[in-house]
């Protein structure tokens, strides 16, 4: 005869854990996707539409929304000056922080960590903070009205927080490697551009795109930085929707909605190192 044992009742919990994280899962896909897709679809509403049914599908829609934003000049220039601000923030903060990152991590010398410290004192202080004498730098330096007024204040408030992520996947490479490295022949210089950056892509990964994004939707400082109309980065260009007696809230839907779809492209290149380098923590060598 068969006996049956009873299933341990701490087992049950257990098989309970992957529907719970599948429904949380689901929950967070809804909050995230939701305004989106809602954006999107109201991009094609007219004011009047929008606002009797923010929720619903269109009653009529309005291409138009969508089809002159794309045809303007104005939004091709805004995208150019955005991808220019957000290449050049990325790559300085990508390059002076894995650098800086490399030499707190790997390199012993007095003062280290004291200067480390100061680093990241730099969290302390967000940008609004900074922003009158931040202005009166940048006038003194002629960077007024220049997209390098943007890119290199980008850059600064950007590294102390890259710098601590960047440290802490630098101190997981065994030293061994170093050590390996020195007996080959190899210079501190050659050790880190040609071995140690190819094993930090996930995490190198990660900082671009989180730097990107931030680089991407920041309005604060260019509002503050640029004057003129042909500097303005995608951002700022809401402002053209807005009139005298009200705003064109479809365009300005479909204007964002246009807006988003680099960085959403980008992500979803990048997915596959974004994902490594923020769940693993670790480089295997």
């Amino acid at each position: 005869m068969t006996t049956y044992q009873a299933q341990p009742a701490r087992e049950r919990p257990r098989r309970l854990v992957p529907l719970v994280q599948s429904v949380v899962a689901v929950l967070v896909a809804c909050v995230v996707l939701i305004p989106l897709v809602t954006g999107a679809i109201n991009g094609f509403k007219s004011n009047a539409d929008l606002l009797l049914r923010p929720f619903g599908l269109p009653r009529v829609w309005v291409v138009e929304n969508y089809t002159s934003v794309l045809v303007s000049g104005a939004f091709w220039r805004m995208l150019r000056n955005s991808f220019l601000v957000t290449a050049g923030t990325a790559i300085g903060v990508v390059t002076l922080a894995s650098m800086a990152a490399y030499v707190f991590a790997r390199m012993r010398f007095r003062g280290r960590e004291l200067l480390f410290n100061f680093f990241t004192l730099g969290l302390l202080f967000p940008l609004a903070v900074a922003i009158l004498p931040l202005y009166i730098t940048l006038r003194q330096l002629n960077l007024v009205d220049s997209l390098w007024g943007v890119i290199l204040p980008q850059v600064a408030f950007g590294l102390p927080g890259n710098i601590l992520i960047l440290r802490g996947f630098f101190a997981t490479i065994p030293q061994e490697l170093d050590e390996a490295a020195a007996i080959d022949g190899c210079s501190p210089v050659g050790y880190f551009w040609r071995i140690l950056l190819p094993l930090m892509r996930p995490a190198l990964a990660s900082v671009v795109v989180l730097t990107m994004v931030l680089s991407w939707n920041n309005f604060f400082l260019p509002l503050l930085v640029l004057n003129s109309e042909q500097l303005y980065t995608l951002p700022l260009g809401i402002q053209q929707f807005q009139g005298q007696f009200g705003t064109d809230w479809g365009r300005v839907l479909a204007f964002v909605t246009l807006a988003l779809i680099p960085t959403i492209g980008f992500y979803l290149l990048a997915e596959r190192q974004i994902v490594a380098g923020l769940t693993t923590g670790a480089i295997k060598g």
